[in-house]
């Protein structure tokens, strides 16, 4: 097969998945199901008064759904409140969320809802006077079908930046599995019976490793100029970061942008999956862990006010079975992304890939496909610009392996201290500017 065969068939298998995301995943709209409740996915949304604010919609925080929640086929949570706990990148004056049911194969049926800031870091108390019920189209309740997801009323609150919010939400019905996001970092609650707006903490006495049904937050702010997208694989998800401590680098981008003279007001949203490819899915209907191409316009393109976006995946479809051995096949995919983002009038920063000598995967042959692909991604011919988390977090001599003060211990993934590298690396003006890598 030739390299314009090769490509025409990647490219037209990338439409067919687009089309297949967007048809499982489709956005909110609502329409009555009875008196209380509201079905996501109608074709009559009832009308909802937004706030009487200016600003601009940016996202705050997300999680890109992984999968369905082992154990939670048949009953899901039930009977329980669900307190996620997420921290802030900006600040504003009123916020809404989205909820999925993405990996449901029930109508995941939500009575009650709310938000509230929280008290203290890692935290499950409300802050006084914060605790606020969230509504959808209106209404307290809502259905949300298989596959689909709800975004909620915009309410009024101010939410800080830099700050822990709590997002409960409680369901009386059996539904599952739950939709949710593994590799949080971060200890959410969980309490029995409907204690959603229930401002103490002390009745959530179960902790949870994991961010349930919640997927994003955004708010409207006057301080945010618009959202960059973060997608990418456990580099990004912060897999081996400090929990509950917010030391992913994302996370520092995000103290960056805020602090810095000059640089751009952007809120940053982490759309990474721990062991994330960017060409192959992972098992199931829909796919656990689907491939970055799959969910690009999910994750990336349809956040809330994106500007910009990041990519840094590569490694995984290198490393994990079946490997990818071939670096063209990788950068054409690196190269669709930023097309599908220039469509859309966005900026794509690329990051290159980092070593991993040492790690039990590493294999020579595998190395020669990472320095290959990066070579490609320094001459500028796949991204906008790009970052050298490489080059920044490599051992001076042996380029092969990481630093050992970035080194988290297994050779793959950054420690704090490698993870705050990554952040500091990245050129924030790379983030503002027109489109046009030469593709």
């Amino acid at each position: 097969m030739t390299k314009r065969h090769g490509y025409a068939l990647l490219t037209a298998l990338v439409a067919v998945v687009v089309m297949i995301s967007a048809a499982i995943y489709v956005g909110f709209s609502g329409v009555f199901g009875g008196d209380d409740d509201i079905q996501a996915g109608g074709a009559h949304p009832r009308s909802s008064a937004a706030p009487a604010s200016t600003g601009t919609w940016a996202g705050s925080w997300a999680a890109s759904p992984a999968g369905g929640e082992p154990g939670t086929e048949t009953n899901g949570f039930f009977g329980h409140s669900i307190r996620n706990i997420v921290h802030t990148s900006v600040g504003g004056n009123a916020a809404r969320i989205t909820l999925s049911n993405l990996y449901g194969q029930s109508p995941l049926r939500i009575t009650h809802a709310s938000i509230a800031v929280a008290s203290a870091p890692n935290n499950p108390t409300a802050l006084s006077d914060t605790m606020r019920r969230l509504t959808f189209s209106g209404n307290s309740s809502v259905v949300i079908q298989p596959g689909q997801q709800a975004i909620s009323d915009a309410l009024r609150i101010t939410v800080p930046s830099d700050s822990d919010l709590l997002v409960t939400t409680y369901s009386p019905t059996p539904s599952g599995p739950v939709t949710y996001h593994p590799q949080a970092r971060q200890m959410s609650y969980v309490a029995r019976g409907d204690r959603t707006e229930e401002p103490s903490g002390t009745l959530y006495n179960q902790q949870s490793p994991y961010w349930r049904y919640l997927s994003a937050l955004d708010v409207l702010s006057n301080e945010a100029q618009g959202t960059v997208v973060v997608i990418g694989d456990s580099l990004t998800d912060g897999i081996t970061s400090t929990m509950g401590a917010n030391r992913r680098w994302t996370d520092i981008l995000a103290e960056r942008l805020r602090t810095e003279s000059g640089a751009p007001r952007y809120g940053v949203v982490n759309q990474g999956i721990s062991g994330n490819r960017i060409l192959a899915d992972g098992f199931g209907r829909p796919a656990n862990n689907p491939s970055g191409l799959s969910r690009f316009e999910r994750d990336a393109l349809s956040r809330s006010g994106v500007r910009a976006v990041i990519i840094d995946l590569g490694i995984n479809d290198i490393l994990r079975t079946p490997q990818q051995t071939d670096p063209a096949k990788i950068v054409d995919g690196l190269r669709e992304m930023t097309r599908q983002a220039h469509a859309r009038g966005l900026r794509v920063v690329g990051a290159t890939l980092m070593p991993f000598q040492g790690h039990p995967g590493y294999r020579p042959n595998l190395e020669v496909v990472r320095q290959s692909v990066n070579e490609q991604i320094r001459a500028g011919k796949v991204f906008d610009s790009h970052v050298d988390f490489d080059r920044a977090l490599r051992d001076p001599y042996n380029p092969r392996r990481l630093l050992d003060q970035y080194d988290s211990g297994d050779h793959l993934h950054p420690s704090d201290a490698g993870y705050r590298k990554m952040a500091e690396t990245l050129n924030l003006s790379s983030l503002r500017g027109s489109t046009g890598a030469e593709l």
